[in-house]
């Protein structure tokens, strides 16, 4: 199960608004090599549905992640801090092992 905080489902709507995206789309979220820990987030809207993709839909929004990145991220929540010392989304990933200062990356 991937969760979507309250927070973060109004800021993925609001975003998908501002890009003029419709309802169709989603959110990708994917795990690639990189980053300063090993492994680092790639989030973008899509529309299209890939083999091996799992959804999941919470707080009216869905997410899709392929089957590799599932073994990185089953049971994440993407959360969304604001304000004047807000982070953006964040991944609450309980596998991740270590993250880097920036938490834009992770290592399992």
């Amino acid at each position: 199960m991937i969760n979507i905080s309250p927070e973060a489902a109004q800021k993925l709507a609001a975003l998908k608004k501002d890009e003029g995206k419709d309802d169709a789309a989603f959110l990708r979220v994917e795990v690639k090599k990189g980053g300063c820990s090993g492994l680092s987030y790639k989030m973008d809207f899509d529309t299209a549905a890939r083999d091996g993709d799992k959804f999941f839909e919470a707080n009216g929004q869905k997410i899709a992640v392929d089957s590799n990145s599932m073994l990185y991220i089953l049971g994440m929540t993407l959360e969304y801090s604001g304000g004047l010392n807000g982070k953006g989304f964040v991944f609450n990933n309980p596998n991740a092992t270590k993250h880097c200062g920036c938490g834009s990356s992770f290592n399992v």
